[in-house]
């Protein structure tokens, strides 16, 4: 049996599970399964890896997207530019190499909700290994961004002092946090959402529900609005054919 499986602290609102088996189903891979591990701690990892012996690849979710890069023994170069791992392949001689496919279902992501328009500034919500992804895929598109942050030590600003010039004036907003995943979906970053206008772009990264109230109060503004579901759909594809190389 080859084995792949998600991990992660809570993995109750993921649909990687549902995505992969129902792949395998379509594929008529009988010799696949895919599960999830929930774990206490990222160095959980190595004893999860010693369990299973035929577990040959692992996507990895908050809070370990960047906590499990001291364990691994190698790390593509796109990944260590953009500081952050989301897929780990274990090679036949059980080396661990980490990759970066939330880049890959970004640029989809960003291409089908701009639409080929270039907004001069982001405002990026979130710091964690999310956001990294998404602050190296902004860079590449050579569109500004600035960071908005509970910490203030990590963003331009934090929730409490976001000026609302600044909202308004950044006509692209990513939600790069987990606020309003399933199941505290009323919940939302707090921002100024009355600065949206119809000239926004607002991607959210959760996509469970698929109308956050995040992209709601969007939508209520008349704003171009896109959730996670291809970003995931596109990031699993990608670490597939990693897992399959």
């Amino acid at each position: 049996m080859r084995r792949f499986g998600l991990i992660g602290r809570t993995l109750a609102h993921s649909f990687s599970k549902e995505y992969f088996t129902c792949k395998f189903e379509r594929e008529h891979l009988s010799d696949c399964v895919y599960e999830l591990y929930e774990l206490p701690r990222v160095e959980d990892v190595l004893s999860l890896l010693k369990e299973h012996p035929d577990l040959e690849g692992l996507n990895v979710t908050i809070p370990y997207k960047q906590q499990v890069i001291p364990l691994l023994d190698e790390v593509s170069f796109e990944a260590q530019n953009i500081g952050a791992v989301n897929c780990i392949r274990r090679m036949k001689d059980g080396r661990l190499v980490g990759y970066n496919t939330d880049i890959e279902g970004l640029r989809s992501s960003l291409g089908h909700l701009l639409q080929g328009a270039q907004p001069d500034e982001a405002l990026v919500l979130g710091t964690g290994g999310a956001s990294q992804a998404v602050q190296y895929a902004l860079a590449e598109q050579g569109i500004g961004y600035q960071l908005v942050s509970r910490d203030e030590m990590r963003g331009n600003y934090t929730y409490d002092n976001l000026p609302v010039e600044v909202v308004g004036a950044s006509r692209l907003v990513i939600n790069a946090t987990p606020v309003g995943t399933w199941p505290d979906v009323e919940d939302a970053p707090r921002i100024p959402y009355a600065y949206l206008t119809p000239d926004h772009y607002l991607l959210d990264l959760v996509y469970n529900p698929d109308v956050t109230t995040f992209l709601d109060y969007g939508m209520q503004r008349g704003a171009h609005v896109l959730n996670g579901r291809m970003m995931l759909e596109v990031q699993a594809e990608a670490a597939w054919r990693i897992w399959n190389e």
